[in-house]
């Protein structure tokens, strides 16, 4: 290194004594800090001014080697320059504003301080006191630990002695994304955790390139290269199934793949169990469809994403959560509020997007059984291959059943869960050729068929007569989906991406004498270019999008047909100046070909006074269709009169979009108690609607649509206390509360079918041989029920329902090392609260009093499972 330096040196001097004929240049050498290839970039583009010649500086030495006239520019002037983009010399330091600004891996400070914290010795390795580590074939464990929502760690090779040495200058980045950082001198990394990635890349020149899975940093792992190959060591360490980063400007809720197995998730509606800020329920007593709550409001306001691409939406809302299996997901991302523009305008209440097994990652085979004492039956089959070093591929299938027609808890003569089978799959390819290209497509297929109704019902004699009531819903959904994107290897910062999805969705069905059949085509694009604008303090986002829907609905022989064509544009603003602030300002415009052009902003704040408390707040603008008839099955399932109040023309069933402003502050503290990590979370979201389509239940003759005409708002507080008495034993309690009101025919009611109140308990024990034991009790309160005056007493209903309690358990044990297999036992109701008249007038289902959506609480009683789980990496 010494003669590199004298040569470049000599190489410098031989130049400037050439040419002193015209100028007189001078040659130097000094030393400048700084710790990556970034900062060698850095500070040589900085110096091309006037009067320097040539500027060369070396990392490992730090060493720089100038050439200048200092009759053009003087040294101090250098100097200054120099320490003006953020790096130090002997005798002057850059200020830590502009220090602070740089990326984390040219923080050379700190990447100092732990050169001299940690020991290479091997015998302290041992000695960290977080994790317990597990090495395969090799006998030493560098040190590594998570500091400050930083992932930290050392990359080193083992030399043919047996020996470890540093690997300076390896690459570490998240896959997918443009954050990364190199390994300096000693073979020391750190990266900042981020909950939107969960796959890490290490890569070293002339050394196989390894990926690894960090996806709830409950396992991490750090690298050793030996002969020519990058091998991991695994570290494990204590981290929550369900966590916020605390780095993140938009608060976002991970539940990782643990916090889905501790109850059976057959389903994404099954999936959200043990978690406090969602609730699940029945949209009617008869169909089995669910639907979700988020902030008070039905789940037709809360976007919905696979991957961020659209998920189930449209006319695939009622049962869109049972077509996602639970075994096909990695992860489950929840956002309460406004998000990114760049997912687009629809999200009101929130988001909730789903990662599914990535075929690079995930386990070459997954297969799951589940059974439940009412026959219900479910079958998965996940396998992953790695096709070549640049491309792997996914197959994930999924087949449920249901033959058991006389399930009917509170004796009323209809099932309480319609019979059938749904068989669906995914079947997915990914390139990445390791130098910034990536892409990936598939295919998803359902094909799901159900029957319902009274227990003695049979379509092939009762089909269209009034002999007994039934009901069939059969669906056909067919998806393409692809994703390419760069990352350009030089500037991970920037990046280009093209997402596409196409959706062809066709409905079947009859309720009674009812039918409504409908075809929905939808085509989606969007484009995302991201960079900086000069450091990575100023980041942006900016893109354009497309969707297309093309819906036609037959009910009961009327037809309702529509087209919605929707380009739009968006730019989005990242300001980073501290670790302490960010600020995520976003804005959209879009046409809709129906509505015209409108405006979505969005911004998103984070603060961190103190270390261990972050405060965010949002606020912003959502906006969507409404789909009347898909979105409320109980038009279908009820001898209501169906009544859209409208004067306008040439909109979706002639009213206007729903339109509504969210405004949300949470402060998240983190602490110690009872020696461990404990977490308080405290969040307040107020949606207020300019515009919306209100479904009026309030004469049990009639539904009515209608465009507001009042107020109509929902106030949502959550407080959520996270902690660990003992070692392996977490608490979760949460207590929430909503005010929702909505103007119904000029009176200001709370929402039916709404508890104001809601208290959620759950406790997860893990032994150190296998066991796993989940137990999670929620408190419903009482909820206005829609007025049914109208009815004879013997079929009026109450004012309020009244509050329960529902109870769910799950044991797991798990066994096999080479090849891990669960098998897990559960319980859902325990406590056997059913709804016991779920339906009005059962007895007369052609009636005209005939109801089956007044549903407030659980239609099953008691329910036990089994399930075996096997997977093979």
């Amino acid at each position: 290194m010494i003669l590199l330096l004298a040569l470049v040196a000599f190489s410098f001097t031989a130049t400037a004594q050439n040419n002193t004929s015209k100028v007189d240049y001078k040659s130097i050498s000094f030393k400048v800090f700084g710790a990556c290839e970034q900062c060698k970039d850095r500070i040589e583009n900085g110096l091309k001014l006037k009067g320097i010649q040539k500027a060369v500086w070396d990392v490992d030495s730090k060493q720089l080697a100038l050439v200048y006239n200092p009759a053009i520019i003087t040294l101090d002037r250098i100097e200054n320059k120099i320490v003006g983009l953020g790096h130090d010399l002997d005798n002057k330091k850059a200020k830590k504003v502009i220090y602070d600004a740089l990326p984390s891996c040219c923080h050379y400070r700190e990447i100092d301080e732990q050169k001299k914290a940690i020991q290479l010795d091997s015998s302290l390795a041992f000695n960290t006191p977080t994790y317990i580590s597990q090495v395969d074939s090799v006998s030493h464990t560098p040190a590594v630990h998570i500091h400050n929502n930083m992932v930290q760690g050392l990359v080193m090779e083992v030399t043919s002695n047996g020996k470890f040495k540093p690997l300076a200058s390896a690459s570490i980045y998240w896959l997918g994304s443009s954050k990364g950082v190199v390994s300096d001198s000693l073979g020391i990394f750190k990266i900042k955790l981020d909950s939107a990635f969960t796959r890490l890349v290490v890569s070293y020149t002339g050394l196989q390139p390894d990926t690894i899975s960090v996806t709830d940093v409950n396992e991490l792992k750090i690298i050793l290269a030996s002969k020519n190959q990058l091998k991991e060591v695994t570290v494990k360490s204590r981290q929550r199934f369900t966590y916020a980063s605390p780095i993140s400007t938009i608060r976002t809720q991970v539940m990782t793949g643990g916090e889905l197995l501790k109850a059976a998730c057959c389903n994404l509606s099954e999936s959200f169990e043990t978690n406090p800020s969602v609730d699940v329920s029945y949209n009617d007593a008869v169909t089995g469809s669910k639907q979700i709550q988020l902030l008070g409001l039905s789940g037709n306001y809360t976007q919905l994403t696979v991957e961020n691409l659209p998920g189930p939406r449209g006319l695939a809302t009622p049962l869109g959560l049972n077509s996602i299996a639970g075994p096909w997901i990695e992860s489950i991302q929840l956002t309460k509020g406004v998000g990114s523009v760049a997912n687009g305008f629809e999200s009101i209440a929130g988001q909730i997007n789903v990662e599914l097994k990535k075929p690079e990652s995930a386990e070459r085979v997954l297969a799951n059984l589940y059974v439940n004492d009412l026959g219900k039956t479910d079958i998965n089959l996940n396998l992953a291959e790695k096709l070549s070093a640049k491309w792997s591929t996914a197959l994930l299938l999924h087949d449920d059943f249901l033959k058991n027609k006389n399930i009917d808890f509170n004796q009323d003569g209809f099932r309480d869960l319609p019979t059938g089978n749904q068989l669906s799959l995914v079947n997915r390819y990914k390139f990445d050729n390791t130098k910034g290209l990536l892409a990936q497509f598939g295919i998803k297929v359902l094909n799901d068929q159900k029957v319902g109704g009274q227990t003695a019902y049979n379509p092939d004699i009762d089909k269209n007569t009034t002999n007994n009531y039934g009901l069939g819903i059969n669906t056909k959904r067919y998806e393409l989906f692809g994703k390419i994107g760069y990352v350009f290897p030089q500037q991970k910062f920037k990046s280009i991406g093209l997402q596409i999805a196409a959706i062809d969705h066709q409905q079947d069905s009859y309720f009674g004498l009812t039918t409504y059949n409908a075809k929905q085509k939808s085509f989606y694009s969007n484009l995302i270019y991201q960079s900086i604008i000069g450091t990575t303090i100023h980041k942006y986002r900016a893109g354009l999008s497309f969707q297309y829907d093309n819906y036609d609905e037959n009910f009961k022989s009327v037809v309702f047909s529509r087209k919605e064509i929707v380009p739009g544009a968006f730019f989005e603003y990242t300001y980073t100046p501290t670790e302490t602030f960010s600020a995520v300002l976003g804005l959209r415009a879009d046409h809709n070909n129906l509505f015209g052009s409108f405006v979505t902003p969005r911004l998103n704040l984070r603060y961190e006074p103190i270390k261990g408390t972050v405060i965010r707040g949002s606020f912003g603008r959502g906006q969507r269709t409404a789909n009347i008839f898909a979105e409320n099955n109980s038009v279908f399932v009820s001898a209501r009169q169906v009544s859209i109040l409208t004067t306008a023309t040439g909109k979706a069933y002639g009213l206007n979009p729903e339109v509504a402003w969210n405004k949300g502050i949470s402060i998240d503290q983190k602490f110690k108690l009872f020696t461990r990590d404990a977490s308080l979370s405290i969040d307040f979201f107020r949606n207020d609607f300019n515009s919306q389509v209100v479904v009026d239940v309030e004469n049990a003759r009639e539904v009515k649509f209608y465009n507001l005409n009042g107020k109509s708002y929902s106030n949502s507080f959550q407080a959520e206390l996270n902690v660990t008495p003992i070692n392996k034993f977490d608490v979760r309690l949460a207590y929430r509360y909503f005010d929702v009101k909505t103007t119904y025919s000029g009176q200001l009611l709370d929402r039916p079918l709404i508890a104001k109140d809601r208290a959620f308990l759950s406790f997860d024990y893990a032994t150190d041989n296998g066991w796993k034991m989940n137990y999670t009790v929620t408190y419903n309160g009482k909820k206005r029920l829609p007025n049914t005056s109208a009815n004879p007493v013997s079929y009026q209903l109450e004012t309020y329902s009244p509050d329960f309690f529902n109870m769910n358990a799950q044991l797991t044990k798990s066994f096999g090392n080479k090849i891990p297999m669960d098998i897990y036992l559960g319980a859902e109701n325990l406590g056997k609260i059913y709804q016991q008249n779920a339906i009005v007038s059962a007895n007369q289902p052609f009636g005209q009093y005939f109801d089956a959506s007044m549903v407030w609480g659980p239609i099953n009683g008691r329910m036990f499972y089994i399930g075996w789980r096997i997977k093979i990496k």
